[in-house]
Parts: C-alpha cells; sequence; structure tokens
C-alpha cells in the first residue's frame, strides 16, 4: 500500500496543479479519500472528481499491474460540499485526524 499510496498523492496533486486547483488538505485511507480543494467556483465538482478519479485509476493500473484485477479503482459515488459555514481551519484539522485514524 505504500508505494500505491505515495503515488497517489503524487498524481492527486499533479491533476490540481494542471487544473490550477489549490489542495488545502489530503489523507488517503485505504478505502477512502479525504480531498479538501480550492477551485473556481464555476468548476462543476463532478468534473473534480472525475479529474482526479480518472487520471489516478489510470496511471495506477498502468504503473501497479496487481490494480488490473480489482473491476474498478473508484466506484461511481462520492461526497462533496462546500466550506459553507464551516471555516476551513475546522475542515483541514477532521482530514488531518483521519491520517491518524
Amino acid at each position: 500500500m505504500g508505494a500505491i499510496r505515495t503515488r497517489l498523492e503524487t498524481i492527486l496533486r499533479q491533476v490540481a496543479q494542471e487544473k490550477a486547483w489549490t489542495i488545502l488538505e489530503l489523507a488517503i485511507q485505504p478505502d477512502h479519500v479525504h480531498l479538501f480543494v480550492s477551485a473556481d467556483p464555476k468548476i462543476a465538482i463532478n468534473y473534480m472528481v472525475n479529474a482526479f478519479k480518472g487520471r489516478s485509476s489510470h496511471d495506477l493500473r498502468e504503473e501497479f499491474p496487481e490494480l488490473l484485477r480489482l473491476p474498478s479503482l473508484w466506484t461511481h459515488s462520492y461526497f462533496a460540499s462546500t466550506a459553507g459555514r464551516v471555516s476551513s481551519a475546522t475542515i483541514q484539522k477532521y482530514i488531518e485526524e483521519q491520517k491518524t485514524n
């Protein structure tokens, strides 16, 4: 999991940089990823999710052939929310805490 996790983080950060998005916080778990991103509000959430999932699935399966055994790397589902009434610091703290759980 270590090499895949490290590569996933690199890919996610590359996608964000290419799209001019800022990853404010990131926590990669064995079965899910927490990603706090700052982007132009005109960008559709599904576009962002598809960019992250699509590139990471393609690149990881190419670089780690053992992942080809899986029917898919990501599910079609995701949860997205705006910061709204919660401060950025609160969201970042929550995601940071996921790294230790």
